[in-house]
């Protein structure tokens, strides 16, 4: 009995860890997969189809409300739309100064750092030797628009300005502005700089992700310090309404610049933050320069109340995903095929209408275009939707299953940092529970035979004594 119950005990353990029970479950009755299906990239642009019926009207040539964490494009108009950005080229000329140049740096002024710029644009006023630092040349360009000092951090970066374009495009180009291009650093009307709302709301983000540029972009006034030449310190003092004033003031401005030219009108660009979310309006061609702050700030507030951006989070799929790895196993028992490797690739954000989250939804994945050849010998690959399902109908590719079939003989571990730490650690406690179940029951037994023993031997002695 003590052998039997040994072996019981070697032989549970042995099937615990070799073949471990896995309950599974993979929804793919989908109702007309092709309805109301967004792919990753048509969730991008969707929400331009079906606007909210409050949705503020905005005056201008064209206009764009852009979340940075998804990606997505709330609302706009003409977004694509090439038209003169006028003075909000300066983002560009001060990110490309956050990435190449030192705060602390000294600009060592020239001639061609201020010759040639029309007498109505705003300038900080430098003079040939004059050293300015960095600091001060980005606070004028940001709260004063003065283009002097974007013609100084130009040339400093490149040596000349005709250089220094040539690095506007293509950094313009690496964040993926398509329509842009630039042959001045400040934002000259004489001269065919070109870009759209769009694009300006990518190059904004980018300004926004540089805390400096935060900082000093919502400062109400800046000093500057005497110079080497000039012993007087200047007053450098924010004219953007965001900052300046009561009226048009918003809480959750984090920066953005204003600019004007003749023939394009007005044109604002600014970013807002709330709770974590940030969002970048970009108007170009407003007809009123008070009107672009007042919509912009319409923009904001439909921006955060009327649309939600959801984390996609992994763990949350993990589960969906191993369910569809073992179905996929399941359905190829009796073949030669098994998977051999698979993995999951999703996006970091969804952003869609507030009331469609409301609705609730539900997460599968679509395997109604998977057909396995079971006769071939060859590996195949499958990339299999992973969807995001909203109960008002709409449903969004959020993701992507890569499966790759093969034949038993060469079959691999399927990706084991894949599973989840739940699966895991339930099959530990699975395992842990089973042995100390089994010690139990064998010490029990053993107690039960050791008594069953000792009878036996009384006895067995007892008899003895009477025998004699």
């Amino acid at each position: 009995m003590k052998k039997a119950l040994v072996f019981l005990l070697s032989a549970v353990i042995t099937a615990v860890f070799i073949f471990p029970g896995i309950s599974l479950a993979v929804n793919e009755d989908l109702d007309d997969p092709e309805d109301g299906l967004v792919s990753q990239n048509e969730a991008l642009s969707d929400l331009l189809t079906d606007p909210p019926a409050d949705a503020p009207s905005i005056t201008g040539t064209s206009y764009i409300l852009y979340d940075a964490e998804s990606g997505a494009i709330l609302l706009g108009r003409n977004i694509d739309s090439q038209v003169q950005p006028a003075a909000i080229t300066k983002l560009m000329t001060v990110l490309l100064a956050l990435e190449n140049l030192d705060l602390d740096d000294t600009v060592t002024v020239t001639q061609p750092m201020y010759i040639g710029i029309p007498e109505n644009y705003y300038t900080l006023g430098v003079t040939e030797g004059e050293e300015v630092t960095v600091r001060d040349l980005i606070y004028a360009a940001l709260l004063e628009s003065d283009s002097d000092a974007c013609l100084c951090l130009a040339i400093k970066i490149s040596g000349a300005e005709s250089l220094f374009t040539g690095l506007m495009n293509t950094r313009a180009a690496e964040l993926g502005c398509s329509n842009t291009f630039f042959t001045n650093c400040y934002g000259n009307d004489d001269v065919s700089n070109v870009s759209t709302a769009h694009d300006m709301a990518l190059i904004l983000n980018a300004c926004t992700d540089h805390p400096d540029f935060v900082d000093m972009s919502t400062t109400f006034q800046h000093t500057m310090l005497g110079t080497n030449l000039y012993s007087d310190s200047r007053v450098i003092s924010n004219a953007n309404r965001f900052i300046s004033t009561q009226e048009y003031s918003y809480d959750y401005y984090i920066g953005g610049l204003t600019g004007y030219a003749d023939g394009a009108g007005y044109s604002i660009a600014a970013a807002a933050s709330k709770n974590g979310r940030k969002l970048v309006g970009i108007i170009l061609g407003a007809t009123d320069s008070i009107g672009r702050y007042s919509d912009m700030i319409s923009l904001f507030e439909s921006g955060y109340t009327s649309f939600s951006t959801l984390p996609i989070d992994q763990g949350e799929f993990m589960p969906l995903y191993n369910d569809t790895i073992e179905q996929i196993n399941s359905a190829l028992l009796g073949t030669d095929l098994a998977v051999m490797e698979s993995s999951m690739e999703l996006s970091s954000y969804l952003t869609t209408t507030t009331s469609r989250v409301s609705l609730g939804s539900t997460n599968t994945v679509d395997l109604s275009n998977v057909i396995i050849d079971t006769a071939s010998t060859e590996d195949q690959d499958f990339r299999i939707p992973v969807l995001r399902m909203f109960n008002d109908g709409k449903n969004y590719i959020v993701g992507v299953l890569n499966i790759r079939v093969g034949e038993k003989d060469n079959l691999v571990s399927i990706n084991p940092q894949k599973r989840s730490v739940w699966l895991t650690l339930k099959r530990v406690l699975v395992t842990v529970i089973v042995i100390l179940a089994l010690l139990i029951i064998l010490v029990y037994a053993l107690m039960i035979f050791r008594k069953k023993a000792r009878k036996r031997a009384s006895r067995e002695f007892n008899n003895r004594n009477k025998m004699l």
